[in-house]
């Protein structure tokens, strides 16, 4: 048990197949569902949207409640050999690709829903009442996510390539221009865990208040 324990891709993987495996004999076995139904699927992608939400918020606030105000504490010679380039690419990697995750499994749970475009529009495309309170919420909460998404992807990972030199992308870059870059993804980053907060209410809130 602890050699299986102390490797994460056998927990992981070993974790998601039971979790598969427990929603399938659940829905199908004890629910009634066929694999065809639109509830089976509402749940799997639902799991798998709050899965990937729990990766990404859980990283943003590692990153902005953990590592950015602890850093300074860390001396400069172990702190950019082990944090630099050890610590934050690794969180990097999970951080960005739970974001991708996180909004195409919402916009595939919308579109099983089948509100998509109607929550993107703030309920313009709604019929014939304008502006269903539910679709205005969730869309809110939609476009918050994005906006997210969008710092996360085209401007906290880019700055951060530069500030941390991951894969040695720019080791010519000057000093100055490495805590330039460093400071605008805090503040996206920072901007992000502002964001979420609202955004949470958004999403969890439209499931429960309509």
């Amino acid at each position: 048990m602890a050699a299986f324990l102390s490797n994460i891709r056998y927990v992981a993987w070993t974790a998601l197949a039971i979790a598969v495996l427990f929603l399938i004999y659940f829905a199908m076995g004890m629910a009634g569902f066929a694999f065809s139904d639109a509830a089976f699927w509402e749940a799997g992608l639902r799991w798998s949207h709050v899965l990937s939400g729990i990766m990404w918020i859980g990283l943003l606030y590692y990153f902005n409640f953990v590592q950015i105000p602890n850093m300074p504490k860390i001396p400069e010679e172990a702190r950019a050999p082990a944090v630099g380039k050890v610590i934050a690419p690794a969180a990097l990697f999970w951080f960005r690709w739970g974001a991708m995750a996180t909004l195409i499994t919402g916009l595939l749970l919308s579109w099983n829903q089948g509100y998509t475009f109607q929550a993107l529009t703030f309920g313009a495309l709604d019929d014939p009442a304008f502006a269903v309170p539910k679709h205005i919420f969730i869309g809110i909460g939609m476009w918050l996510a994005i906006i997210m998404w969008f710092n996360v992807w085209f401007i906290i990972w880019p700055n951060q390539q530069k500030a941390l030199n991951i894969n040695n992308a720019y080791p010519d870059l000057a000093a100055e221009a490495k805590a330039a870059s460093a400071k605008t993804a805090m503040l996206f980053s920072r901007t992000n865990t502002f964001l979420s907060v609202p955004m949470l209410v958004a999403m969890t809130g439209a499931s429960t208040l309509f």
